[in-house]
């Protein structure tokens, strides 16, 4: 059935790179299924793999008995001394079969099994290439294009490329070269499952770590990245060495080194900003290139009020928002953007609340600011002995300014 058995395996275990014990252990699968569909599944059978002849050997134990009940498990005390002249009653007799009496069926059944066990043990070889390769940026082949996504040839495996992971009007065609971020590697029936993305911000910070040899010497460090595909994205940096700036590290001569990120990424702008542990600072790198005039920190609620010289506003915020959302998201606050002119506006209206409540003039509004309080509606949740401590005001006007500002409160609340 199988000639030249130990060549074959040698041949096989070097095309495709599957190991010989596992062939082996295939094959003698494969002969013990063949000769199950011959001789039936009740058999006591052994199958075993003869190195030194190069040959699968099959034996069938049967008992040796007086009386024979069960031919298939069973043998005559005569019959077997025919096989051994020493057997006794209750040993067990290994015979060897023929294994080329199999027939043609039971081969065929072998050679499937073959073919499955090695589509088996090529998955399973690929699944533990690939799944310590998550976070890796990957180069391959477009092979398909379809509703499912674009399929990419690896070599030895394929890869997908789902339309969530597609940078939106990147278009590919069949036999063009694309690099891709491995996402997910998961075991699948039908064999290993590689997810791939290039929208993903880790293969933006891959690229970043491919072209500037600081950070993968780990002199600069990647702090975040945050992207709107295709579009525009922030990724923020830090140095180690305080000699070595990590915006130009990044950025490299003429540019150069940013340039062969965004080459990649078909046109994405990038802005490359520098970490800064304060959050104020980072917030006002992360709105970068808007100039940045005042931040109110709402630490409460991880809310930055960020304000901006009127002709710098819609720079701060940028096109339908997207510079003061990317920001927001890399340096994880909520980012309130407002220019200066409107800010002096509101901050009039609400220092004009005060001056309105009963008994508060110029100066007493200027003293409650400088406490804290600058609105009657913040005035409203102050308590009587924060009011005392600020100069000029008594117990008694103290809950005359209270009971104003609540009353002031209820009726814009109207």
């Amino acid at each position: 059935m199988i000639q030249d058995l130990k060549r074959l395996i040698e041949q096989v275990s070097r095309d495709k790179g599957i190991e010989r014990e596992v062939l082996i252990s295939t094959l003698e699968e494969a002969m013990r299924s063949a000769a199950r569909k011959k001789f039936g599944h009740d058999l006591d059978l052994e199958v075993a793999y003869n190195d030194e002849f190069g040959e699968i050997e099959a034996f069938q134990f049967k008992e040796v008995v007086a009386e024979v009940e069960d031919p298939v498990l069973e043998i005559s005390l005569e019959e077997g001394r025919k096989l051994d002249p020493d057997c006794e009653v209750g040993d067990s007799l290994g015979i060897k079969l023929d294994t080329d009496t199999f027939g043609r069926i039971a081969a065929q059944s072998a050679k499937q099994v073959i073919i499955q066990k090695m589509k088996d043990a090529e998955r399973e070889m690929i699944y533990e290439d690939y799944k310590d390769r998550r976070g890796e940026i990957i180069n391959g082949i477009v092979q398909r294009l379809d509703k499912g996504g674009i399929t990419v040839n690896l070599g030895r495996a394929e890869a997908v490329i789902p339309y969530r992971e597609q940078v939106p009007r990147e278009t590919y065609r069949r036999g063009d070269r694309i690099r891709a971020l491995v996402l997910e590697v998961s075991r699948e029936a039908r064999g290993p499952q590689i997810i791939l993305s290039r929208t993903h911000p880790d293969f933006l910070m891959k690229l970043f770590t491919l072209e500037v040899p600081e950070i993968a010497e780990g002199i600069v460090t990647i702090m975040g990245a945050t992207r709107e595909p295709g579009s525009r994205a922030k990724i923020a940096v830090t140095s180690k060495d305080p000699d070595i700036d990590p915006v130009g590290a990044c950025v490299g001569m003429k540019g150069s080194r940013v340039q062969s990120v965004v080459q990649e990424l078909r046109g994405e702008k990038i802005d490359i900003i520098e970490y800064n542990p304060d959050p104020a600072k980072f917030v006002c790198n992360g709105l970068a290139p808007a100039v940045i005039s005042k931040v109110v920190i709402d630490q409460a609620n991880r809310l930055m009020e960020v304000i901006v010289p009127d002709d710098q506003l819609s720079l701060a915020i940028g096109k339908r928002g997207q510079n003061v959302r990317l920001a927001s998201k890399l340096t994880e606050w909520r980012i309130d953007v407002k220019s200066e002119s409107k800010y002096q506006k509101s901050l009039k209206e609400v220092y004009d609340s005060l001056l309105s409540l009963p008994g508060v003039g110029d100066a007493t509004a200027d003293n409650l600011y400088e406490a804290g309080f600058s609105s009657a509606e913040e005035l409203a949740g102050g308590l009587v002995e924060e009011l005392v401590a600020i100069p000029g005001i008594s117990q008694q006007k103290a809950v005359k300014f209270l009971d104003a500002a609540k009353e002031y409160l209820s009726l814009i609340h109207i």
